[in-house]
Parts: C-alpha cells; structure tokens; sequence
C-alpha cells in the first residue's frame, strides 16, 4: 500500500517525539524532534511556509515519514541525538570527523592486568581513565606506569600460560617482575596495580616523595647514573600531572565552544579547560546548509559532539545564544550527574578566551578553504584542461572503459565514471562478456560499448513514455545508464577509439571519444582525438586525472576478473545441482567431510542435514544416482 503523505499527516499526535524523513531508496534523509509531532512535521508540507533552500529541497525527497513518540522534550532530544549519530542523515547539519578521544585502560578484570591505549570505552569490567585530548601524552603516561610499577606489557594470558616461554627483554632491563614465570605473585602484583590506579586519579606526591628518596640514597651511594634514571622518572611525573588531569570536577573545568562557518562549512573550535589550565584543543568541520544560522549550527554541533563524549565539564562557554538552552543544561546535567551551566561571556578574560577559540576556528577555515582550492585544480581544474586540450566546451561527466582477459578465459569489461575530476563509484559498471569466444579485445569493447549505450537509450525511452503518461518512476529514478558522459575515454589508441565511434554511429550518438595512448613502458604517454595523438604535459593536473582514470579503468576490470577467476576455481559439483547454493553446499560437506559421502548418504541422512529440506535431498540423491555418476571434482 503505497505511502499517502496527506493522510498520515492527520494521524500524527500532539506529543513530543523523534520524526525520520526517508526518500524512495527507504534511506533515512533527516532526523528532528518536536514538542508537538504533530505541528512540527506537518510544516516541512505547508507551501506558504518560508523553509529556506535545503528544506525545500529536501522536502521534494520525501517518500514517507515515521515517527517515535516520548514521555518529554528531553527523552526526544536524547533520542534525536542517538539516531543522527547511527544513521548520518544527508540533511542534518553533520560531523564530517568522528574524533574518538583516547582512555587508559586497566584490565582489572585479569589476574595480572595491564594498562593499555584505547579509542572507546567499553562494558568490559576493566577500569577506564580519560578521554585524554593528547594521544602522545596518554602513551607517555602507559610508558611511565610500567616503568614506575613493573607492569607487563605483554599479551599472554596469565596464569594459563606462566611459565610456557622465557621471560622476556622489560624483565632483563628490570622494567618488568616477570609474572609469565610466576616470580611475582598475584596479591604483590596487585598492589602495584593499586599504585597505577591511584596514580591516573591524581595522587602524584606519594610517588614523587618514593621516586625523590631513592634518588638521594642513590646519589649517597655514589650511583649517579642510577640517581639520574630515578631525577628524569620524577620530571616525568611532574610533566604528566600537569598534562594529564582532566576528570577533576572542582569548578574549573570548562569547554569553550566557538564556530566560523562560509556558505556550506562550518568549523567549530573546541578549548578544553582542566583545573584552571588550558590542557588542549580541537577543531571539528561541519557539513552545512547556506541559510543555516550559527546559533542552529552551534546548537546541533553542541548535540552531537556531547553525545559521543562521556566527559562533561561544569561550566560551557559559547559564542552565541543558543535556543532549547534549558533543555540542553537539562540533558548535560543528566548525563553528567551534576548540574551544568552554558554561558556566552560578556565580559573579561572569559570573553577574551571565546574570542580566541573563535579565531582559531576561523583560521583551520581559511587554511581548509585553501586546501579545497588546492584539490579543485587537481579535479575540476583539470577536467577544463583536458577539455581546452580536446577543444570542447565543458567536460562534467567522463566514463572510461577498459577489457580483462588472460587467453580469453573469464573476458570481462569495466566502465568507471569521473564527475568534475572526482570518481564516482556508484555509477560503475562490471561487464561480463556473453559473445565473444577467446581473446578478442574489440570484439568485447564493442559488445560492452552496445550494451551500456543500448540499456541507457531504453531507459531514457521508458522515461519519456512515463513523462508523457503522467506516471513517476516507481524508485524516484529511471536507471542508471540514463545519463550520458560528455567524454569517453578508451584504454588504447586508434582502434579502440574507431570501435567507439562505430558503435555510437549505429546508435545514432555523438559523444567525443578519446583513446588513452600508452608508451612502451605501459605508462599514459598522450591522448589520441580525432585521428591525431595530441601530446600532452606530463607534469599538468590534467595529464594527472587522465592518468588515475586509466589506471582505476584497469583496476575495476582486474579486480573483477580476479572474482570470476577464484569463484571458477572453486566450483563444486555441488554447485550443479538444483536446489543447492553456497549455504547447502557447506552444510552438506560439514556434515560428510566429501563429496564421496554424500554421494553414498541415504536420502533420510541428507534430509536430517542442516539447512536441507526434502526436496534438496532428493535432487542431491537423484543427482549422484543418474548414471551412478562420480563426483570428479573436489573442493
């Protein structure tokens, strides 16, 4: 039953909820929540309402809407937040970088444990510190637990394996008491692995005072060098403690949150304020909509960001006004567990620090700006020089094709298509050839050729009768080979371009084709147009594009090949027989371990067989019984 969107308008509630907009392919295109459902979802339909350009088109991609329903604001804020980072809707102001924070990790949850680097926190039972903003500083932090407290660095899993190999170089260089020898016991261990603990939560001085009388009595001793190791592990220390403590909830712990944004990206600038001390700083960039607001941006940018981090600081300071304010201090304060304060500094020092975080925004911006400037001439810049070279117009869509053999076996073709200089890999195509017998490279080119040219002039056909009925396509779209490349680029010279041109002449086509003309080291030496080899600059971007387009055109058609190949080489006789797939297949020779087993299985034996059912037996009975056939070919 198809989605009526007027009718399911009059269903929705007047309670706050999620809504999911999904297009013709069921994808999930945008997430919001509402106050009121029912108010807030039937606006994106109202065409008196003033949406602004990325609403309104989004709106003409809507196919059906569902929605969830919550007991408040809150629980639909939460909810919104979870489903945006799950399915990345194309039209939500996004995260373009999922930034993961480093923890130390303490495998409590094993006899000797050991602290290690981690990217998340997980439901293990081992204990977790962080998230740290320096992945360096947490790997200086693990370097100096182990060589303070002797912690094994080693994967073995104790005590299974105590005493199965020999200790290792940290036991020799006394970085390490050797438990995989059982030279330490559990309980000693074990407090080692309290003194780590109590290290990573703050308490510094206890070992500075151990580490400073050792180094006395060293020195006493006259063992300097010793008396030197021991001066640099307390430097080391003092270093960590002043980097590393970021949990501490004493009221001075802030974020400072700043954005800079230009028409379709934005950069929010994030300090990151611990004890008073500004300890580190990252940038985010944002995927945006030109009549997007900053106070929108930095609202969804505070959403997202929150909710992927488990630390929250007391105090949040932002450039702008945000609204849903309240709510938002309600949702951090939950997850955090005390309460937290969002403020835009006014005044002093605090305002002063906004300000920074803001033009360092704005400097990763223009810098990033610079860099995108930089890849345009690498794509777009070189598509207008391969066309200045050809003397056409414009070039926006490219396709190349390119044929795999070896000795005609498995002949394959392959289409890869470059849109303003840059791949665009859901429009490629795999051809297997049907035709053609043995290695005829132009034989199959031709085929390839006539049946992408011939699929698109249907598919374009079956449009224009829709259009002239009045009927939509069922999927919102008419196919893929509707659209057609301003260029075609064959992987040869004269004879790949004269099979081009023949096969579009039939067609009645008039789309350029260009062969891509190697030297005798199989490396692109120039392009071949209109009878004549036009030599090209072999330092220039676009002699760079047409080389990356040659070689993806060969590897899509090599990788392809290479699949046929292996799927051939691992044909059964299995494969032959009606009712029987990969999955049957397994099951069948799990069970009898080969295929002269199954062959001599009674029909109630291969029913009993996982994944069979009765039919399947008896084709596989019937199969191996014709002929008294012998299974010739093994797995």
């Amino acid at each position: 039953m198809a989605f009526d969107i007027q009718e399911e308008l009059k269903k929705l509630p007047g309670k706050p909820g999620v809504y999911l907009m999904h297009d013709a392919d069921d994808t999930i295109i945008y997430v919001g929540k509402a106050i009121s459902l029912k108010n807030r979802v039937r606006q994106y339909f109202q065409t008196s309402r003033n949406k602004g350009p990325k609403i309104e088109r989004m709106v003409t991609h809507i196919a059906r809407f569902e929605y969830i329903v919550t007991d408040s604001e809150l629980e639909a804020l939460v909810l919104e937040c979870n489903l945006i980072k799950e399915h990345r809707p194309k039209y939500n102001t996004m995260l373009k970088d999922d930034k993961a924070y480093p923890y130390i990790k303490v495998t409590v949850n094993e006899d000797f444990p050991r602290i290690l680097f981690s990217h998340q926190m997980k439901k293990d039972k081992a204990k977790y510190f962080g998230p740290y903003t320096s992945a360096g500083a947490v790997k200086d932090t693990i370097e100096l637990l182990r060589k303070l407290y002797d912690i094994r660095s080693c994967n073995k899993s104790l005590p299974k394996e105590i005493g199965k190999d020999r200790p290792c170089l940290y036991y020799h260089i006394h970085q390490c008491k050797a438990p995989c020898q059982g030279y330490i016991s559990k309980e000693e261990y074990g407090e080692q692995i309290k003194k780590a603990i109590s290290f990573l939560n703050g308490n510094y001085n206890d070992i500075i005072k151990e580490l400073t009388g050792k180094m006395t009595e060293a020195a006493e001793e006259m063992r300097f060098e010793q008396a030197a190791e021991y001066r640099d592990l307390i430097d080391s220390v003092r270093r960590i403690g002043e980097r590393q403590k970021i949990t501490n909830s004493d009221g001075e712990d802030k974020d400072v949150i700043a954005l800079a944004m230009d028409k379709e990206d934005a950069v929010a600038q994030v300090f990151f304020i611990r004890n008073g001390k500004l300890i580190g700083r990252e940038h985010y960039y944002l995927r945006i909509g030109e009549e997007e607001q900053k106070s929108e941006v930095l609202l969804t940018f505070m959403k997202q960001f929150y909710s992927g981090t488990p630390f929250i600081p007391r105090e949040i300071m932002i450039s702008e006004e945000i609204a849903e304010q309240e709510l938002m201090e309600e949702y951090l304060s939950s997850k955090r567990g005390q309460k937290v304060r969002i403020r835009v500094p006014k005044k002093g020092s605090k305002e002063k620090m906004v300000e920074l975080a803001e033009r360092n925004a704005q400097i990763v911006l223009d810098q990033d700006r610079e860099r995108i400037k930089r890849e345009e001439g690498r794509t777009v810049g070189a598509v207008k020089e391969i066309a200045r070279w050809l003397n056409l117009p414009s070039i926006d869509r490219i396709e190349a094709y390119d044929i795999s053999n070896i000795s005609g076996f498995e002949s394959v073709g392959s289409m890869v298509v470059f849109e303003d200089g840059r791949p665009k890999r859901n429009d490629y195509r795999k051809f297997k050839i049907k035709t053609v017998q043995g290695p005829n490279d132009y034989a199959s080119m031709e085929e390839v050729l006539t049946r992408r040219f011939t699929h698109g002039m249907e598919e374009l056909e079956e449009e224009r009768k829709n259009q002239e009925d009045g009927a939509e396509a069922p999927d919102g779209s008419f196919g893929s080979f509707t659209r057609f490349p301003d260029l075609i680029l064959m992987d040869g010279g004269r004879g790949q371009v004269n099979i081009a041109l023949s096969v579009l002449s039939e067609l009645k086509l008039n789309i350029p084709v260009c062969g891509m003309v190697k030297d005798d080291n199989h490396r692109t030496r120039g392009l071949y147009y209109n009878n004549v080899e036009i030599p090209i600059d072999r330092h220039s971007e676009g002699f760079k594009l047409v080389t990356r387009i040659q070689d993806e055109a060969h590897r899509f058609a090599i990788e392809y090949h290479r699949s046929l190949r292996s799927k051939a080489q691992v044909h059964s006789v299995l494969d032959d027989i009606e009712g029987i797939g990969p999955a049957r297949r397994k099951a069948l020779m799990r069970r009898f371990k080969s295929l002269e087993a199954v062959r001599d299985a009674t029909l109630e034996e291969l029913e009993s067989t996982e994944g069979m059912n009765k039919r399947a037996a008896e084709s596989v009975y019937a199969y191996f019984r014709e002929k008294d056939r012998a299974p010739e070919i093994t797995e």
